[in-house]
């Protein structure tokens, strides 16, 4: 006799792993039963100061007994004063808030068009983005993303985006067409396999930019809010980009985004050209104040840029080791080991081990510690790793 087993009301869109997470703390998770895992994926690079962050805790709590919303139509002071933090640590002049990673590269998208048609009074609308790139799952930063198997099934794409080979020197003499108002890339490629972008790379693509009156825009939502060992990761690279998306780290796991531009590129948005219900409401303005205060006002970054050190260096013995492991790459606490075949096997035995790591592609591993982690914690987490591979290359 069959038995019915009532699936879950929720759209499959997710291939979930076999874990219900219902609590955590710091490096930690515990799932229903009480186990508890070592979480290096951080939320996918969100919880950067680990999960329930004191500091944030308090202030949302505070936050909670006076005001939970009240739209944009009127000022929300703890708002201004994250955005001023923003601009004061930063090189930017003007911050627009929303509510996710996808909402703020669909920001930073209409700001370039409007800039080139508004304000530069041309027709251009088309922007240069890169293959293998993640900006999102929106329709219009799907359509900049640059990787089919995503796009796969929502054709028409928006149109206006051209992609070019990342790290591709000789492909920038295709950069700039009749058309193009602007380039939005990743300093490190996430999703894309943890590929950091070549210094000469983004030189010469920051002069094209220079020399046609294009647009650099960075999307720095998985790389921004420390996770790379500086604040942004553009601070590494010495550039001064027109525009910077953020996201994940920016509140510690409570949801907002944000788009940061300099005083020539926000001239784009006007009253009424763009908006969000929800974007830098008072209970997400408090979560990202708090974040950024403590990031930038403790050691915590400069921990992350020093134990993501040590991690790498750990992981490149790892990589002499197993002859599985093809290479190491990365920044921070940004990791990806890429490996000979499969990576999703070492997440699973990973996950039996009581340790949380992630894919990114097919072949690589990705590693995202909360900056709160400790040398011990690092140490255990390559033991695990090298009992793993040791099981995989006998």
């Amino acid at each position: 006799m069959s038995t019915n087993v009532k699936s879950s009301p929720l759209m499959p869109t997710y291939n979930r792993f076999p874990l219900s997470i219902v609590k955590g703390k710091g490096s930690k998770v515990w799932d229903q039963q009480g186990v508890e895992y070592l979480d290096y994926t951080s939320g996918i690079a969100t919880c950067n100061l680990g999960h329930v962050p004191n500091v944030v805790k308090e202030k949302l709590e505070d936050q909670l007994q006076s005001l939970w919303h009240c739209s944009n139509l009127y000022h929300i002071p703890v708002q201004e004063q994250l955005a001023t933090l923003l601009v004061e640590n930063s090189v930017f002049d003007q911050v627009f808030f929303c509510n996710s990673g996808a909402e703020a590269n669909e920001a930073a998208i209409k700001l370039a068009r409007r800039y080139a048609q508004k304000v530069k009074e041309t027709d251009a609308y088309e922007i240069v983005t890169f293959t293998q790139s993640f900006h999102g799952r929106t329709l219009a930063s799907l359509s900049a993303t640059g990787q089919e198997k995503l796009q796969a099934g929502f054709y028409p794409l928006l149109p206006g985006f051209r992609y070019l080979p990342y790290n591709n020197l000789p492909a920038l003499e295709e950069l700039v067409a009749e058309q193009t108002c602007a380039v939005l890339l990743e300093l490190v490629q996430g999703e894309g396999g943890v590929v950091p972008a070549d210094p000469e790379w983004i030189a010469e693509i920051v002069q094209l930019c220079e020399k046609h009156g294009l647009l650099l825009m960075v999307d720095e939502i998985q790389t921004g809010m420390g996770r790379t060992g500086t604040l942004f990761a553009y601070e590494q690279y010495g550039i001064k980009p027109d525009v910077v998306s953020l996201a994940k780290g920016l509140g510690s796991g409570f949801p907002i985004g944000a788009i940061l531009a300099n005083e020539k590129a926000a001239k784009g948005f006007e009253p009424g050209t763009h908006g969000s219900t929800f974007g830098g409401n008072p209970l997400a303005a408090a979560a990202g104040l708090a974040t950024v205060e403590h990031m930038v006002t403790s050691n915590v970054i400069q921990q992350a840029k020093e134990i993501g050190q040590y991690l790498a260096e750990e992981l490149q013995v790892v990589q002499e080791t197993f002859k599985h492991v093809e290479t190491i790459r990365g920044r921070g606490l940004l990791q990806g080991m890429v490996m000979k075949d499969q990576a999703i096997k070492v997440v699973d035995k990973m996950r039996e081990h009581q340790i949380l790591i992630l894919t990114a592609g097919p072949n690589v591993v990705r590693i995202l510690p909360p900056f709160t982690t400790t040398k011990e914690e690092v140490d255990h987490f390559i033991q695990v790793l090298k009992l793993v591979l040791g099981e995989l290359d006998s």
